[in-house]
C-alpha cells in the first residue's frame, strides 16, 4: 500500500483519488480552498442558485465508468442525470432559429433542413460523417492512452479527412476549422454552428486544426446531459465516493512545495511550513506552477511542454441573472446566440482588437426547482469567452462585456429587461482566484495536428513518482477529459509506465 498525496480537489484529481483508493492505496487530498470540485462551483443568493462553472455534461460514460470501477452504486443512483432535449437552440445573426435534438444525427439533419434548406442540411450531415472518422482515428491515442513518447505523430497527422478543394492549378484540403467551415459547409450559419464549439473553449477557429471537428461530433453522438439540482451535484457525488473509499481530505491546506529525496518524490510541503510524506504525488495544478513547486526540471528531452501557443488562455465571463416571473413552457435549456460579426469577435478574442464586441453567447435556463426560490422566479446563466489579458476589473472592459452578454441574451429570454431583479458578473479573474487557473484561462480539450500546440503535457513527469492530472494535463480540459486524466494517472501508478489505457 503506497501513500499518495493529491494536490487539489478538482474533478480530475478526485477521479484519480477514488480509483487509487479502490486499488488499495492510502490517499490524502490537499485542497487550498475550503471546498471540492474545482470549476464546478455554485453561487447561492436570495433563494436563487447558479452553476458558475460548466453547466452541462457531455460524454457521461466517463463518470459512469468511474462509479462502476469504484463501488457498487452506479452514477445514476448518486445523481439524477437528465438528457437535455433539444440539445441546443441556435439564434443566428440573420435571425434564423433552429433547435437541434439530442444525440440524433438524423434529427439534427432534419431540423437543419427545415430551417436552412436541404442543401445546407446535407452538407452538415456529410461533415458529421467525416468528423466521426476523425473521432475514430484519434479517440484512443488522444484520449484513452497516456501521451505517447513519440507524441509528434499526433502533432503532425491530421485525422480529419478533409474534402480536397481544387482552386486554379492547386488542390488543397482544409487544415483549420475555419477552412472546414468555409470550404465544406459554406453557409455562414453552418459555419457559426461549427465554430461555436471551438469558441466555447476560447479557441480561434482560424488557428484550431481541422481535427477540432470532433468537438461538435461528440455532442451529436453522445448527447448533452444535465445533473438535477445543478452540476455541482456531480462534484458532490464524486467527493462522497472518495470519502466512502476512505480518501482523506484536508481543506485550507495549500501545498507550496513538492518534496524530493534520492531522485524521486518524497511528499509535499505546505505554506504553513509543515509537510506530509508520500510515495507518489498527483498534482492537479498548472504545469508551470508545478515545476516551480519542485525546483526540479519536470520535462525530459523530447517531452511536450506548454508554451505560448498552448490553448486555453482566454477565460469565461459569466453573468448570473435572477429573474421574476416563471420560465415559459417549452423554453430550451440551452440557447446559443451567435455573434453578429464573426470577424470582429475573433479579432477581439485573439487580441487583434482591444474593444469588446458582441460575442457568441450561451444562455442556460435549466428547468430545475432547486435553482430558484419558487415557480414564479427563474435563474439564468449567460456566458461568453473573454480574452484573459483583461484583469479582473478589465479597466471597465469586464463590465462592458457583461452588458453585451445581457443584450444578446434578450434573444433567448423573453422580457429579460423587465424581469431582471439583479445580476452578478463573474470574470476570468474570479474563476482564477477560485480554482488557481492562471489568469482564469479555460483549458481546451487536446486536439491532434496543429504542430502539437493543442496537446497538453503528459501525466507522467521527469521526476519519478510525480504525476499531473486535470484539465491542464493530458488529455486536456472539459469535464469528460478531466475524468479521463484521473483514470490515466491511476493506471500509471497502479500498473506502472507500461500502462496503455483500459481496453
Amino acid at each position: 500500500m503506497a501513500r499518495i498525496a493529491v494536490i487539489g480537489a478538482g474533478m480530475g484529481a478526485m477521479a484519480a483519488a477514488a480509483r487509487l483508493a479502490v486499488a488499495g492505496h492510502r490517499v490524502a487530498v490537499y485542497e487550498r480552498t475550503e471546498t471540492y470540485g474545482g470549476a464546478l462551483r455554485r453561487l447561492e443568493r436570495d433563494g436563487f442558485a447558479f452553476d458558475t462553472g460548466p453547466g452541462l455534461l457531455p460524454l457521461p460514460a466517463v463518470y459512469r465508468d468511474l462509479f462502476v470501477k469504484t463501488g457498487r452504486e452506479p452514477l445514476e443512483e448518486c445523481v439524477e442525470l437528465v438528457q437535455v432535449d433539444p440539445s441546443s437552440h441556435h439564434v443566428f445573426a440573420d435571425g434564423t432559429r433552429v433547435s437541434l435534438p439530442n444525440a440524433s444525427r438524423a434529427g439534427v439533419v432534419s431540423a437543419l433542413g427545415e430551417a436552412l434548406g436541404p442543401a445546407a442540411a446535407r452538407r452538415w450531415g456529410d461533415f458529421l460523417v467525416r468528423a466521426r472518422e476523425a473521432w475514430d482515428r484519434s479517440r484512443r491515442p488522444l484520449l484513452e492512452e497516456p501521451l505517447w513518447p513519440n507524441w509528434q505523430v499526433l502533432a503532425e497527422r491530421e485525422p480529419y479527412p478533409a474534402v480536397p478543394r481544387r482552386r486554379l492549378l492547386r488542390t488543397r484540403a482544409a487544415r483549420t476549422l475555419a477552412e472546414v467551415g468555409a470550404w465544406e459547409l459554406r453557409d455562414p450559419r453552418l459555419v457559426a454552428l461549427l465554430e461555436s464549439h471551438a469558441l466555447a473553449y476560447g479557441l480561434d477557429p482560424r488557428e484550431a486544426p481541422a481535427s477540432a471537428a470532433v468537438l461538435p461530433y461528440m455532442e451529436h453522438a453522445f448527447g448533452m446531459w444535465y445533473v438535477r439540482g445543478g452540476m455541482r451535484e456531480l462534484a458532490r457525488a464524486v467527493y462522497e465516493r472518495c470519502v466512502a473509499r476512505r480518501v482523506e481530505f484536508r481543506f485550507g491546506a495549500e501545498v507550496s512545495r513538492v518534496l524530493e529525496k534520492d531522485g524521486r518524490v518524497a511528499g509535499v510541503g505546505f505554506r504553513d511550513g509543515t509537510a506530509a510524506e508520500a510515495d507518489f504525488v498527483v498534482a492537479g495544478v498548472d504545469p508551470a506552477r508545478l515545476e516551480s513547486m519542485t525546483g526540479h526540471p519536470l520535462y525530459a528531452a523530447g517531452d511536450l511542454r506548454p508554451g505560448p501557443g498552448t490553448p486555453g488562455r482566454p477565460g469565461r465571463c459569466t453573468v448570473l441573472l435572477a429573474l421574476r416571473g416563471p420560465r415559459e413552457p417549452g423554453a430550451p435549456h440551452r440557447t446559443v446566440v451567435h455573434a453578429p460579426d464573426r470577424t470582429a469577435e475573433l479579432d477581439f478574442l485573439s487580441g487583434r482588437s482591444a474593444d469588446p464586441v458582441p460575442p457568441t453567447v450561451t444562455v442556460l435556463r435549466p428547468d430545475d426547482p432547486a435553482l430558484r426560490p419558487d415557480a414564479e422566479h427563474e435563474s439564468v446563466v449567460v456566458s461568453a469567452v473573454l480574452p484573459s489579458r483583461e484583469e479582473p476589473d478589465g479597466g471597465g472592459t469586464g463590465e462592458r462585456f457583461a452588458r453585451l452578454l445581457v443584450e444578446a441574451a434578450e434573444a433567448a429570454v423573453p422580457g429579460l429587461r423587465e424581469r431582471l431583479l439583479w445580476r452578478e458578473v463573474r470574470t476570468p479573474g474570479d474563476f482564477g482566484e477560485e480554482t488557481g487557473a492562471p489568469r482564469g484561462g479555460i483549458p481546451a480539450p487536446a486536439l491532434a495536428a496543429g504542430g502539437g500546440r493543442f496537446l497538453h503535457p503528459a501525466n507522467s513527469t521527469a521526476l519519478p513518482g510525480l504525476y499531473r492530472v486535470g484539465g491542464r494535463s493530458h488529455p486536456g480540459g472539459g469535464l469528460p477529459h478531466a475524468g479521463m486524466s484521473g483514470a490515466l494517472v491511476a493506471g500509471l501508478i497502479v500498473e506502472g509506465p507500461e500502462f496503455r489505457g483500459s481496453r
